[in-house]
């Protein structure tokens, strides 16, 4: 089945793109397929608030490890990878109800992004810090802008969502998302 790689990263929120679609080879990583525009999906290198209700001792910063969990004082590992923050804090919640709180009250909040990278004909290549609604403009500023040999058009966009890497293409107006893997291609001519 063909699929529109641009078309399901407008759904994202990244807006549209100017390519026309292409089949995927045997083997290749999947477009991103269409309708996974929901909310944001934790992963690792994200820190987060953790706020417990009347518990300082519960409260605190927490980073999600390379295993895509988080270590939480008296409940101990509790996966994170692939949550909202929402759905975390409801698994923080049952933890702590089993033998140690109550009622407990718990909110969920990422403090930092995990960070996005950005390859090819730019300036200065590597890892960056995520800044919420970034779009791929403003990544490429970051990373220097482009240089002179730097195809300006369509930025292709590798993207994990529930545990499969997609790839698309992006305009520079569209929004980068936290451990997305941008690259700038260089020009034919």
């Amino acid at each position: 089945m063909q699929r529109r790689a641009f078309l399901g990263l407008a759904l994202l929120g990244l807006g549209a793109c100017t390519t026309a679609p292409r089949r995927q080879p045997a083997g290749a990583r999947p477009s991103v397929p269409d309708g996974l525009d929901g909310p944001y999906r934790l992963d690792s290198g994200d820190k987060l608030r953790v706020t417990v209700f009347e518990q300082t001792a519960l409260s605190g910063t927490f980073t999600v490890d390379q295993a895509g969990y988080i270590a939480y004082p008296l409940v101990g590992n509790v996966t994170a990878r692939g949550l909202t923050t929402q759905e975390l804090a409801g698994a923080l919640t049952l933890g702590l109800k089993k033998g140690y709180l109550n009622n407990p009250d718990v909110t969920v909040e990422v403090d930092t992004y995990r960070p996005f990278f950005i390859m090819g004909e730019v300036r200065n290549p590597g890892q960056y810090t995520y800044v919420n609604t970034m779009t791929v403009e403003t990544a490429v500023a970051i990373a220097g802008g482009f240089t002179s040999r730097a195809s300006e058009r369509g930025i292709e966009v590798s993207r994990r969502l529930n545990g499969k890497i997609y790839t698309g293409t992006l305009p520079p107006n569209a929004l980068v998302r936290p451990g997305d893997v941008l690259r700038v291609a260089q020009r034919l001519f």
